[in-house]
C-alpha cells in the first residue's frame, strides 16, 4: 500500500463530538488498555440484569462463554428501560406512508405481540423465521423473541424462493411472520407469495402471521393469521424471559463459495452488551438523537446498529422502507433534512450514489442537524471520505469509517467518536474488548504498515459460537488457519498510529510479480479520476506475472466508455500505485453486479473472467441483470 496514504494527517474528532463524549480521554485510554474479559465485565454492568455477571471470559475459540450464570432480557434492554413517551422510531416507506411509534407503544406492542407467539405454541428455544423489511412489524416481530426466549432467524426479503427454502429447512422453524409485500423502486414484492412457495413441505411450520401492508386484502390461507389482527385481540402481555447469557438468540445466515449458506448462531445477551458498547462508541449515539441507519434488517448491520443495538441506546430511529433512491437520489437529503438526522449509519456505496447525483442536489437541502457519518460494508476509498465530509458535510461533519463482519457481530474497528481520531480510507483502531494481530503467511506477526491475514486473537462476547448444526464447519472456516485465533479471511494491515486498513478478502490480494497489492488502493486510485463513480478490481491468473489486475468501472452519468478513457483510468492507477499496478484491462460497464447493501460482488466477476459463468451461492445478489452485462463487456456471448 501506498506510504503516502498511511501518513496523511489524523483527522480529530469534531468538537461537537468531544463535548458529547461517552467518557473522559482518559478514562477511553484505560478502558483500551484492559484486559478484554475485564473490560466486557465492566461494560455489561452498565445493562439491566435479573442476575448480574460476575465472570468474564472463560474457555477459548470454539467453546467459550461470557458471564456464565447471569441472566437478563434483551427486549427490557431495548424498550422497557426508555421513556415510553419518546418517540423510538420515524418510518417512513418510499411511497410516503409514515408511522410514529413511542418506546412505550413499541414495548407495548412487542409483549402483547410476544404473547401471540406463545399463544401459537412458541416456548424458549424454538426457532421463528422473519421474513420481514424495514417495517415496524420487523421490530416487534424480533424485539417479542427476545421477550420469550425463542431463536429467530432474519430472511433477507430479496431472497428467491429456493433461498428462503434453504433457511427455513435449516433452522425449521415453528412459526414464520412476514409481510404480504414490501416496495423495491417502485415495485411491489411478493413476501407472502414467495414464502408458500418456499415453505411447502416443511413440516415444522406451524403458523404463519402475515402483516398485511402493500394489500390489506390480501388472503389468508388456512394456516396463515393476520399480524394485527391478532395484536388487537391481544390483552395479555409476555413476561421477558430470563435469559441466560450464553443461550442462543438467533441464527443468521452468510453467503459464500459453496452452495449452502452457513447459519451462524449468535448469543441474545452477548450480541446485545457487544452491539450496545459498539453503538456507545461507533456512533456516540445517545436518547435526544435522531438517528438513521440505512441498512437493510436482513443483514447484520441493522440489528448491531438500530434494532438491539441502537435501540439499547434509547435514541430515535429513522426507519426507511424500500429503496433510499427512490423516486429520486435526492431522498436521503429530503429524509436528513424532514427529521432532522443528527446521525447515519451507511455503506460507502450509498454514499457514492449521492456523490453521483451532484453536488447541487445537496445545496438544496438543510442538512445543519448532521454531525456524523459512521459506515461499515467494503473498504472506503479517501476520495469519498473527503467527498463526504467536505460536500455532504460541509466541512463540519465527523466521518467514522469501521470495520466488522456478520461473525463478529460489530464493527469492531473504529474510531470512538468524539475521543479518537481517524485517518480517510481507514477504519479506525480496535475498540475496547478486542484485540487484533496482522498474520504473516507463515504464522507470523506482521510489524506496523506490512499486508497481511487479519486475525482476533481473544474471544468476545458477540462471536457467532457456532454453525448451526455444523460446529466442524464453524472450526475449519474460522479457526483452523491460525489455531488460538479468529481469521476474518480479510488482507489488512495496521498503520505506524494503529490504524486498521482492510484492503478486501484474502482472495482480493494479487501476488504481481512477487508484489502483493490489495485491490482498495487501486480502486481508491481510479475513484479519484473525474469520470469514474464506482470501480471494482479484481485479479486474473497470468503465467508470467502470477496475476494481474482487471478493473470494472461504473462510469458517472453523462460519461461514454471508449479506449481513450480506458487508458486514461489504467494510467491513473500507474500514478496512484505505481507501474507494476498497470491493469491488463479496465472494463467500462454501466453495471456491476452488487448485494442489496450495496456491495460489489467482487467473487461474481472473477468467475466471469475466468469462465463466463458464475460459481457458488447468488441468494444476496440484487441485479441479476448485472451478470449479462458483464459477462458481454469481458467478451463471453450467449
Amino acid at each position: 500500500m501506498d506510504d503516502a496514504l498511511l501518513r496523511t494527517p489524523l483527522v480529530p474528532p469534531t468538537e461537537p463530538l468531544r463535548a458529547t463524549a461517552p467518557v473522559s480521554l482518559p478514562e477511553a485510554q484505560r478502558l483500551l488498555g484492559l484486559p478484554p474479559s475485564e473490560y466486557w465485565l465492566e461494560l455489561a454492568r452498565e445493562l439491566d440484569w435479573f442476575t448480574p455477571p460476575t465472570v468474564g471470559l472463560e474457555g477459548g475459540f470454539g467453546d467459550f462463554s461470557y458471564f456464565r450464570g447471569a441472566t437478563m432480557n434483551v427486549s427490557v434492554n431495548c424498550l422497557d428501560r426508555h421513556d415510553p413517551g419518546k418517540p423510538a422510531l420515524y418510518y417512513e416507506r418510499e411511497d410516503g406512508l409514515t408511522e410514529t411509534w413511542t418506546y412505550g407503544e413499541l414495548t407495548d406492542a412487542t409483549a402483547r405481540f410476544a404473547a401471540c407467539l406463545q399463544d401459537l405454541g412458541v416456548s424458549k428455544g424454538d426457532r421463528v423465521g422473519i421474513y420481514l423489511s424495514n417495517a415496524p412489524e420487523a421490530f416487534i416481530a424480533i424485539q417479542a423473541c427476545y421477550r420469550v426466549g425463542a431463536i429467530y432467524s432474519v430472511i433477507f426479503a430479496g431472497f428467491s424462493a429456493a433461498a428462503v427454502r434453504d433457511r427455513l429447512e435449516d433452522a425449521r422453524p415453528k412459526v414464520v411472520v412476514c409481510t404480504d409485500a414490501t416496495l423495491r423502486r417502485g415495485k411491489v414484492v411478493p413476501l407472502q407469495a414467495t414464502l408458500t412457495e418456499a415453505r411447502a413441505g416443511i413440516d415444522s411450520i406451524g403458523a404463519v402471521v402475515v402483516a398485511r401492508r402493500v394489500d390489506a386484502g390480501a388472503e389468508l390461507k388456512a394456516d396463515e393469521h393476520d399480524f394485527h389482527a391478532l395484536l388487537s385481540a391481544q390483552t395479555r402481555r409476555a413476561d421477558p424471559a430470563e435469559m441466560e447469557a450464553n443461550e442462543p438468540g438467533f441464527i443468521i445466515y452468510t453467503s459464500g463459495t459453496t452452495s449452502k449458506p452457513k447459519g451462524l448462531v449468535h448469543s441474545g445477551v452477548g450480541f446485545l452488551v457487544g452491539t450496545y458498547a459498539n453503538v456507545k462508541w461507533s456512533l456516540n449515539l445517545r436518547p435526544e438523537d435522531v438517528y438513521w441507519c440505512t441498512a437493510d434488517v436482513g443483514w447484520l448491520t441493522f440489528p448491531i446498529f438500530a434494532l438491539v443495538g441502537g435501540l439499547a441506546q434509547g435514541a430515535t430511529h429513522v426507519i426507511f422502507e424500500g429503496g433510499i433512491d427512490t423516486p429520486t437520489p435526492e431522498r436521503p437529503y429530503q429524509l436528513m433534512e424532514k427529521y432532522g438526522v443528527t446521525k447515519v449509519f451507511t455503506a460507502p456505496t450509498a454514499l457514492r450514489m449521492l456523490r453521483r447525483a451532484g453536488d447541487e442536489a445537496r445545496s438544496r437541502h438543510d442538512l445543519s442537524a448532521l454531525q456524523l457519518v459512521s459506515l461499515v460494508g467494503e473498504p472506503l476509498d479517501p476520495e469519498t471520505w473527503h467527498w463526504t465530509q467536505g460536500v455532504l458535510g460541509t466541512g463540519r461533519i465527523f466521518v467514522n469509517n469501521t470495520y466488522g463482519q456478520t461473525e463478529t457481530g460489530t464493527a469492531w474497528a473504529s474510531s470512538m467518536v468524539g475521543l479518537t481520531p481517524t485517518r480517510p480510507g481507514a477504519c479506525g483502531q480496535p475498540l475496547p474488548g478486542y484485540r487484533a494481530e496482522i498474520r504473516l503467511e507463515g504464522g507470523g506477526v506482521a510489524g506496523p504498515g506490512v499486508l497481511g491475514y487479519l486475525t482476533l486473537t481473544e474471544p468476545f462476547p458477540c462471536l457467532a459460537r457456532t454453525v448451526w448444526g455444523d460446529h466442524a464447519r464453524y472450526e475449519q472456516v474460522y479457526l483452523s488457519d491460525f489455531p488460538g485465533s479468529y481469521a476474518a479471511s480479510d488482507a489488512a494491515l495496521i498503520d505506524h498510529d494503529g490504524q486498521l486498513w482492510v484492503t478486501g478478502r484474502v482472495d482480493d490480494v494479487m501476488n504481481v510479480a512477487g508484489h502483493r497489492i490489495g485491490t482498495m488502493e487501486l480502486e481508491a486510485a481510479l475513484i479519484t479520476h473525474p469520470a469514474v463513480s464506482e470501480a471494482a478490481v479484481v485479479a486474473r491468473p497470468d503465467a508470467l506475472k502470477g496475476s494481474v489486475p482487471v478493473a470494472f468501472v461504473v462510469p458517472r452519468a453523462g460519461v461514454v466508455g471508449s479506449a481513450e478513457l480506458e487508458a486514461e483510468l489504467s494510467q491513473a492507477i500507474v500514478q496512484g500505485v505505481g507501474s507494476l499496478a498497470r491493469p491488463g484491462r479496465v472494463i467500462v460497464v454501466p453495471t456491476l453486479p452488487r448485494t442489496r447493501s450495496g456491495k460489489i460482488m467482487r467473487r461474481l466477476l472473477r468467475d466471469l473472467l475466468e469462465s463466463g459463468e458464475v460459481k457458488g451461492d447468488l441468494t444476496s445478489l440484487e441485479n441479476p441483470d448485472a451478470i449479462e452485462v458483464v459477462r458481454v463487456a469481458v467478451g463471453f456471448q450467449e
